[in-house]
């Protein structure tokens, strides 16, 4: 009897989707409220990040007893992934900074992210087989899409 695949990663996917949704217009709004600087708003992410990154992990892996064995390739590859989601946080900062709005700079993130991804993942993992030519015609019409999400928005 085959067992049935759990759909609990939809549930944080979605969290993520709203987390995410959220991001800009709330570190916008922290941002103006330190006086519109960029820096100490990035400070108060990375306090979040450590708060959020570091210290759950290192409390759950203990009580776990998994606080060991950490392979270097891995360590490596996760630093690096945190450092883009640092340096991602870092450009948003700076782009309100001077004078985006997230009305206009997060769909240009949400709506430009994927196609990166889509094209990374092909680079580090080439599929077996050509891509679907739909493909490249979801590429134009999501970056229609965005470029219609930024025209259209709401003044």
């Amino acid at each position: 009897m085959e067992k049935k695949k759990s759909m609990i990663w939809v549930l944080f996917a979605l969290g993520a989707a709203l987390s995410w949704g959220f991001y800009g217009v709330v570190l916008h709004d922290g941002q103006v409220k330190l006086g519109g600087n960029g820096m100490k708003a990035l400070l108060f992410v990375g306090v979040a990040y450590f708060l959020i990154g570091v210290l759950i992990p290192v409390i759950t892996l203990s009580s776990a007893g998994q606080f060991k064995n950490f392979p270097q390739g891995g360590m490596v590859w996760s630093t690096i992934g945190g450092a883009l989601g640092a340096i991602g946080a870092a450009c948003i900062i700076f782009a309100f900074k001077n004078g985006g709005s997230p009305a206009v700079v997060m769909p240009l993130v949400f709506g430009g992210a994927p196609l990166v991804n889509v094209l990374v993942s092909m680079i580090a993992s080439p599929p077996k087989v050509a891509p679907n030519p739909l493909l490249w015609v979801g590429y134009a019409m999501a970056s229609a899409g965005a470029a219609m999400v930024l025209y259209f928005k709401p003044a």
